[in-house]
């Protein structure tokens, strides 16, 4: 975002000289600077939802986790047990985590989820089919580790496990009162 920010400051100071001198120049310029400015919005809505996504609020659950799929291009099935309702720090921790898990497994990924509350938790498993997210939980220092920090901070518990064939199960549980 801050380079279409300063490219945008740059051609301000060089499309006033050229109003008169080349309008065309001109015209190209601003057309530029609008496509600046409109990436500079994209960007800045896409940073927003990635600290709090409003639809969470405002269509649950469900909505949001398919919400989340389909701007990271991921075909997803979403099932959210009727009635699930939760804190609102467990219904975000449950919505990044499967945006992270979304994003590590890529567009040519498939993946389903669903959440239900079972004994005073909320439950949720992510199930992946594909190489990426299989990928990104290899080694000793996972790339999923942030998940687990999110999941642990609120009392939960999360497990990943992958097999050869690429399919990856992230399972996680949260406590709905503390």
């Amino acid at each position: 975002m801050q380079q279409h920010l300063v490219a945008l400051a740059v051609n301000l100071q060089l499309v006033g000289p050229l109003v008169d001198a080349d309008p065309a120049a001109a015209k190209a310029l601003l057309e530029e600077m609008r496509q600046d400015v409109q990436q500079a919005l994209d960007e800045t809505a896409r940073l927003a939802q990635g600290v709090y996504p409003p639809l969470l609020e405002g269509g649950g659950l469900a909505a949001a986790l398919r919400s989340a799929a389909v701007s990271v291009g991921t075909p997803a099935s979403v099932e959210v047990a009727a009635g699930s309702t939760c804190p609102s720090e467990v219904a975000r921790t449950v919505y990044f985590c499967w945006l992270e898990a979304l994003e590590r497994a890529g567009g040519e990924a498939r993946a389903t989820i669903t959440v239900r509350e079972q004994e005073g938790a909320l439950t949720f498993e992510l199930v992946e089919e594909g190489a990426r997210l299989a990928a990104a939980t290899a080694g000793p220092e996972t790339r999923l580790d942030r998940l687990r920090d999110r999941v642990d901070a609120l009392g939960g518990r999360l497990t990943v496990e992958s097999d050869s064939g690429g399919r990856t199960r992230v399972y996680g549980s949260l406590p709905l009162s503390r």
